[in-house]
């Protein structure tokens, strides 16, 4: 199975904006993704916008939208934003952390899952999708 949490780096901050971070749960084009917790110990994924990014004006403008979309959608299937900053000098967003394997590792740990399994899964997105429109939301 895939490791899902990874040791900060020596060059990843070890807290955004109150957040300590407790390890990198990934990355991609957008920025990192980190595993904090809130206050009262809820587990949350922060994710960080590129420094070439946060420099750029257009980019921070559809952040913004990006973040206050989704501020709107609620649903079980969603992850809700739990906290924000897009006009710091580095931008970032907090939001629920859902503990849970990729469906990349499961498919390669234990082969094609059963179709029982998979309608779920289906079931389960097609309530996050609903959500998503619901809130205005167009994808």
């Amino acid at each position: 199975m895939a490791e899902v949490f990874k040791a900060l780096g020596e060059k990843d901050p070890r807290q955004i904006a109150g957040y300590r971070l407790a390890a990198k749960l990934g990355s991609g084009g957008m920025g990192k993704v980190y595993l904090s917790y809130t206050p009262a110990g809820r587990p949350v994924a922060i994710k960080v916008v590129r420094p070439d990014l946060s420099e750029d004006p257009e980019f921070r403008s559809r952040f913004r939208r990006e973040v206050a979309a989704a501020k709107r959608v609620h649903g079980l299937y969603t992850a809700p934003v739990i906290d924000a900053e897009t006009e710091g000098d580095t931008p970032w967003l907090a939001t629920a952390y859902v503990p849970g394997p990729s469906l990349q590792s499961v498919g390669a740990d234990h082969g094609p899952l059963p179709v029982p399994t998979v309608l779920l899964l289906i079931a389960g997105m097609a309530e996050a999708l609903a959500a998503v429109h619901e809130a205005g939301i167009v994808h």
